[in-house]
């Protein structure tokens, strides 16, 4: 048979991008969907390079136990010797945010400081063990902003947890977070292909401080049409970054992780600080902030696993 790239994934609207590109350097490749499946531990899986897209998310779009059976499938794949990109270590971090921060502390990158709790009275005790205002829950497995509430006080808190509309992250955990202010209500976001830098984009978030990347324009990922919006005020637009030695802190912990493709969201206090708070290895990105650049990240990545396809035969 011949060898193929095949991505592992649960959203094709987010994985037609990459196709497109896949399509125009005439890689042959192959899409598994992981809703649903098997996985038959007697059979050997087929040769090719596999490239995981699974994401955080996948229960917004009632895909519960996608990631769960992308971990199954992964396993497999890897005790084969396959060459898997984003592998199993990959999406143990995708699906954890306190694994996120303990291995990004662990490589000198500075994150937020974070609680985390499972169940209502435990997050009000967390909250109260953290002790910082203003504070922000999140869920551990989130991905689209999941979980962010922004609070004062602990009575507001208490609100928030007595209300029925209370949603607990989809794994049980919430987090309980130190809030950083940004004085220019922006985030950025540092994209990485191969465990190389690509480039950095400054995101908007003035019409809500929980807005990430993904959400910004409410359709769940960065491929977010600006319409008629001067280009000055676009919602994403790459930039220089400065941080060198935080960009060089980043690769390390990519390597050490083994992940190959990332972007990875710092916010900048008053004080110039930069505080590191999530790591996405199901990234996206923004078209037209890319065509104003000229820099194309799902390029970038179909040129990676065409290479990592070339080093097989």
């Amino acid at each position: 048979m011949t060898k193929k790239i095949y991505v592992i994934h649960e959203n094709d609207d987010w994985t037609s991008h990459l196709i497109k590109r896949l399509e125009e350097l005439n890689l042959p490749y192959e899409t598994w969907h992981l809703d649903e499946g098997i996985v038959d531990l007697n059979e050997v899986p087929p040769e090719g390079v596999f490239y995981n897209r699974m994401s955080a998310s996948s229960h917004t779009r009632n895909h519960r136990f996608a990631p769960e059976l992308t971990g199954a499938v992964i396993d497999w794949l890897e005790f084969h010797g396959r060459k898997v990109l984003n592998g199993s270590n990959a999406l143990r971090l995708e699906l954890s945010k306190v694994k996120q921060y303990t291995q990004l502390e662990k490589c000198g990158v500075r994150v937020p400081k974070t609680v985390a709790a499972v169940g209502k009275g435990q997050i009000m005790e967390a909250a109260k063990t953290l002790n910082t205002f203003p504070f922000i829950t999140k869920h551990n497995r989130a991905g689209k902003g999941l979980g962010v509430q922004l609070f004062y006080s602990l009575e507001a808190l208490q609100e928030h947890l007595d209300k029925p509309t209370f949603e607990d992250s989809v794994d049980g955990i919430t987090l309980v977070q130190q809030y950083v202010s940004s004085p220019d209500q922006s985030i950025t976001r540092v994209e990485f292909v191969g465990g190389e830098y690509v480039y950095s984009v400054r995101v908007d978030t003035s019409e809500g401080f929980e807005l990430c990347p993904a959400d910004a324009c409410q359709i769940g990922d960065l491929f977010c049409p600006v319409g008629e919006e001067p280009k000055d005020q676009m919602k994403f637009r790459i930039v220089e970054n400065p941080r060198t030695e935080l960009i060089e802190r980043y690769k390390r912990f990519l390597k050490e992780n083994s992940i190959d493709v990332a972007g990875i969201e710092f916010i900048v206090n008053e004080e110039g600080t930069a505080y590191t708070y999530d790591v996405n290895t199901n990234t996206n990105y923004n078209s037209d902030a890319e065509e104003q650049a000229q820099k194309f990240g799902m390029l970038e990545l179909a040129k990676l696993l065409g290479r990592e396809l070339e080093n097989l035969n």
